[in-house]
C-alpha cells in the first residue's frame, strides 16, 4: 500500500515508479486519490467547523439557562 503522504507530496513519484512497473493503466488512479484525498480533507474540515459552532452554540445555552 502506498502512504497517502507520498501521493499528495510527490506524486510525480509515484506514476515514475507505476510506469517502471509497466502498469501505465493505473496512472489516472493517482490523479484520482489526489482528488478524493482533497475532496475528504475538505469535508472533515467542514464537518470539524460545524461540530465547533454547535460547541459554541452549547455553551451560549448553557450559560442562558444557568441562573
Amino acid at each position: 500500500m502506498i502512504d497517502i503522504n507520498l501521493i499528495r507530496t510527490n506524486p510525480e513519484l509515484v506514476k515514475e515508479n507505476i510506469k517502471k512497473k509497466f502498469q501505465d493503466n493505473k496512472l489516472e488512479l493517482v490523479d484520482k486519490v489526489i482528488l478524493l484525498d482533497k475532496e475528504n480533507r475538505n469535508l472533515k474540515a467542514e464537518g470539524d467547523d460545524l461540530r465547533a459552532k454547535r460547541n459554541a452554540i452549547s455553551i451560549v445555552a448553557a450559560i442562558e439557562i444557568t441562573p
